[in-house]
């Protein structure tokens, strides 16, 4: 019951205010704490750094005025929130562009391994789960907020490799979550019909009981890898039981066919992305989303923008090269305007159920792996955040003091009322969850 509820059971029954702490906790009269609001994340990444001259504004506060590669935010500046001086500071195996990238939601250390990166060091996935994940399998434990998915991993331009420079997104340890590139099978995994929906739960049940008999003849440690394929199992089940019951609010968008996954369709890639991710919460298909642009070390060729170089390769051109600086000022800026796009589509749909947009209750955080790319820092790495629903103080550039960025997860989680105590090192935790508000 929300407050204005509370205030007219009150008036009804002529009681006091004063009497409502002592009521609430009376189950039958229906007056416990309100429902949390819905919250949604969005986590969007562009690769290979930024140009800070071009990007961080200049002043603090609510008075800061918008560089270049932000110009296409304008209309949204009352409700963004420019970080600057969050730093990856998680060290160890691999070089920049993969801890940037696979460190950038972990927070903690990757494994030793065999992937050879531009350091001495080789290293494989990260070892801990990442914020997006942490915070689905957290929305998914609690009924009022679980949905179908749970989360949706999108990419626009990201390669069928798989090292850490590609993925960003951990399920666990050594549990690397693959974004899906092609938006038609996104779209099939969204709203796809399964034909033989009785044939597949006959052979789901035929693999559920062949598990059962084979675990009694292996070993411990086989027997906990046979578990995660029957956590599979159930998963599958479920996905099935869930499709069936799914009530769509709104119509899936419809697509021109035919678009391929290659680089040149990019820009119309991105757009059937954020249309289908849009989409999906408008379903309430999942409270949370990743839109991963390329990928680290990614070398999209823009010729869209009348850009031929690959987006890498500019990145590591020095300072003083003005023409190189020009080019990767418009790859930005092309970032920042997709990004308009995807809080425009979000500003512009009504919150099913309730009152105000999709963007009141979404927070967008719009990110990279490196601070600057031709030097492969990892302080300052770009956080904007845009959108509402958290309950932070939004309009404001921001100068930290190089903080870690555990505690800018660590303050998103709390937001959500995920009340953890650390988020991947704990060590780089210290000081707590960045206060926003």
């Amino acid at each position: 019951m929300n407050t204005l509820h509370r205030r007219q059971f009150l008036q009804r029954l002529g009681l006091s205010a004063a009497s409502l702490p002592f009521l609430v906790g009376l189950p039958s009269l229906g007056l416990g704490a309100p429902a949390r609001p819905r919250q949604r994340l969005v986590i969007m990444f562009s690769p290979n750094g930024t140009i800070p001259p071009a990007f961080w504004p200049d002043e603090e506060g609510k008075n800061f005025k918008l560089k270049e590669i932000m110009s296409p935010l304008a209309p949204f500046q009352d409700r963004m929130l420019v970080l600057r001086g969050v730093n990856n500071k998680v060290r160890g195996d691999g070089d920049s562009h993969m801890r940037g990238m696979s460190c950038l939601l972990t927070g903690i250390e990757l494994f030793p391994g065999n992937i050879q990166g531009g350091s001495h060091t080789p290293a494989g996935w990260a070892s801990g789960i990442s914020i997006d994940q942490e915070l689905k399998n957290f929305l998914q434990n609690r009924e009022e907020t679980r949905t179908r998915f749970g989360s949706l991993e999108f990419g626009v331009g990201v390669t069928d490799r798989a090292d850490p420079w590609t993925r960003m997104s951990y399920a666990g340890a050594n549990k690397p979550v693959a974004p899906i590139s092609d938006p038609y099978q996104m779209y099939h995994k969204l709203y796809g019909q399964l034909k033989d929906r009785a044939n597949l739960q006959s052979i789901l049940d035929t693999v559920r009981g062949d598990l059962q008999k084979v675990s009694k003849l292996i070993s411990a440690d086989d027997r906990r890898l046979l578990e995660e394929h029957e956590t599979l199992v159930r998963q599958m089940e479920k996905d099935l039981a869930d499709a069936s019951r799914q009530k769509l609010r709104v119509t899936p968008p419809t697509f021109e066919e035919g678009i391929a996954d290659q680089n040149d369709n990019v820009p119309r890639l991105s757009r059937m992305q954020v249309d289908l991710l849009v989409n999906s919460f408008v379903n309430d298909m999942a409270r949370v989303a990743t839109l991963q642009y390329t990928k680290s070390v990614g070398s999209a060729r823009m010729n869209w923008l009348d850009i031929k170089d690959g987006h890498h390769g500019l990145s590591h051109e020095p300072d003083k090269d003005e023409v190189t600086q020009a080019k990767l000022v418009k790859i930005n800026k092309w970032f920042a305007g997709e990004l308009h796009y995807l809080a425009q589509k979000l500003a512009s749909t009504p919150e099913p159920g309730g009152e105000g947009t999709l963007l009141d209750n979404t927070l967008i955080v719009w990110t990279n792996e490196l601070g600057k790319g031709n030097s492969h820092t990892l302080d300052n790495i770009p956080f904007v955040l845009l959108g509402g629903g958290f309950g932070f103080e939004m309009g404001r550039s921001v100068k930290l003091p190089g903080v870690a960025h555990n505690r800018l997860h660590l303050a998103i989680a709390h937001a959500m009322g995920h009340r953890l105590e650390t988020f991947g090192k704990p060590s780089l935790c210290d000081g707590g969850p960045l206060k926003l508000a």
